[in-house]
């Protein structure tokens, strides 16, 4: 069964929904008919640009191409992450960068030639889409995990101090706000593994149905990416924090001086 296409005319139809909230947003004052009408345009925008661009991208099926591709993307979500973060972007724009591209690479190999097992491990169709996928939950576990992180130490500075003068080597003292940092970032993709199916069915699994595919290779293909999510997560996560540890703390184990945005210059 092929899916359904939708027409230009019938497309149109959908924006007519935005009507509902434009005006509930005016009744009550809200303020959102501007930024909300904006962002529906830069979707829309951006989407029929990106589905040019990826006909062609699955056309070619050129392992290179689609590979520099992948780092394009990383790139946009590393600036992502830093832009929701509160950190200086030259403090951690390398090790976000490594973090990202490492566990986004070793999670779409793995799956690509272990679980699908592809002939073409580099195939576009499947190392865009699922990059994407990795990629867009590894950023929303970044901004959480990496600012709750720093701005933990710096709102407990006497108590991490304190441990310090104690003896702690730098690894014991920043322990507790690691894993702490890591269980924020990951509570909400491991509270969606747990309704999926009941709540809600998720992306993955309405695209595989609606692309034609029996509910039951649906239900396979969401359970691999949703365990590739939290894994590839968990280790971007553990990754950024491990690498902005060099260049935001000192030999001594302390947070360095203007690290954060809001800091005022030396």
């Amino acid at each position: 069964m092929e899916t359904i296409d939708i027409s230009i005319y019938s497309l149109s139809l959908v924006f007519l929904l935005l009507a509902v909230p434009v005006i509930l947003s005016q009744v009550y004052g809200l303020g959102l008919i501007k930024p909300l009408l904006s962002s529906a345009t830069r979707m829309t925008i951006q989407l029929v640009l990106i589905g040019v661009f990826l006909k062609y991208l699955f056309l070619w099926n050129n392992a290179l191409i689609n590979i520099l591709w992948l780092f394009v993307m990383i790139l946009v979500a590393v600036f992502s992450a830093i832009r929701g973060s509160s950190m200086k972007p030259d403090k951690i724009f390398a090790p976000i960068f490594i973090s990202f591209a490492l566990a986004t690479f070793v999670i779409i190999f793995y799956i690509n030639m272990f679980v699908i097992r592809l002939d073409h491990v580099f195939d576009a169709r499947y190392l865009i889409v699922l990059g994407g996928m990795l990629l867009g939950n590894s950023l929303r576990g970044n901004i959480v995990g990496i600012d709750t992180f720093y701005k933990s130490i710096r709102k407990d500075a006497k108590k991490y101090l304190y441990v310090l003068s104690l003896g702690a080597t730098h690894h014991e003292a920043v322990r507790t706000y690691m894993k702490e940092s890591i269980r924020l970032a990951l509570k909400p993709t491991i509270a969606s593994m747990a309704t999926i199916g009941i709540v809600a069915l998720p992306g993955m699994m309405t695209g595989v149905i609606l692309g034609g595919a029996s509910p039951d290779v649906a239900i396979k293909y969401q359970i691999m990416i949703m365990i590739g999510i939290v894994v590839s997560t968990m280790i971007s996560v553990l990754l950024t924090i491990l690498l902005t540890s060099q260049a935001c703390f000192t030999e001594y184990g302390t947070l360095r001086r203007n690290i954060f945005i809001e800091d005022n210059p030396e």
